[in-house]
């Protein structure tokens, strides 16, 4: 299992308009391709330096070439979506591989 990890930092003054893009557009379209199985949100309690709030949000996927389908049939097209926010954000992305995974 591979987790496809999105940290991003937002400006304070568009954090709501850009929260509900993602929750109501932007995570639907990530799911909706087919190629991740959920997707998890999450806010990071740390404060920046630089300002701003920090989001994480992880996509979950079955294998590496989901993932690489994503990057070449579905990235481009999805990233473009977001340029209504472009200037207004710094994101970092992270691959990661499930090694295990427990719970009580």
């Amino acid at each position: 299992m591979i987790i496809y990890n999105v940290t991003i930092n937002i400006e304070t003054a568009i954090e709501q308009e850009w929260l509900i893009w993602m929750k109501e557009e932007h995570i639907p379209d990530m799911l909706a391709t087919g190629r991740f199985t959920k997707a998890l949100m999450t806010k990071v309690l740390v404060e920046e330096e630089m300002g701003g709030i920090t989001y994480s949000i992880q996509y979950t996927c079955s294998s590496a070439s989901q993932l690489q389908a994503y990057y070449d049939q579905d990235a481009e097209r999805l990233r473009s979506k977001s340029s209504r926010f472009t200037g207004k954000f710094v994101a970092f992305r992270t691959e990661l591989d499930v090694i295990s995974e427990q719970h009580v």
